[in-house]
């Protein structure tokens, strides 16, 4: 995981950020933050290229998945690509424990996997 990568905790998020979820689809279905948006990790580069690109750079970005890892990752990468961009401490694990709201396909109850 990058060191040099700005992070915000899971109670200190920057109002009217962006939330940018990278995990897998499955882990997405499975338990999500409301209203966040989701690009896998290795789609964010092709994506990123389409008009009208998914982000704007002027925008706050927390980028998150699990643990933190892969979102320091893209954190870093969107970083150095001029976005204002911050990475999820502990992520939807730390999210799930301080008991903010999750939502999950099909009206199941939401769970990070």
């Amino acid at each position: 995981m990058p060191a040099d990568v700005p992070t915000v905790s899971v109670d200190s998020l920057p109002a009217g950020a962006l939330l940018l979820d990278v995990r897998e689809p499955d882990e997405w279905a499975a338990g999500r933050i409301a209203g966040a948006l989701h690009i896998p990790m290795t789609e964010l580069p092709r994506r990123m290229t389409e008009e009208p690109a998914p982000l704007a750079p002027d925008t706050d970005i927390v980028v998150v998945c699990k643990v933190g890892g892969r979102s320091a990752q893209v954190t870093a990468w969107l970083c150095r690509q001029g976005y204002s961009a911050a990475n999820l401490s502990g992520g939807m694990l730390a999210w799930e424990h301080a008991g903010h709201a999750m939502e999950a396909d099909g009206g199941a109850t939401p769970r990070v996997v």
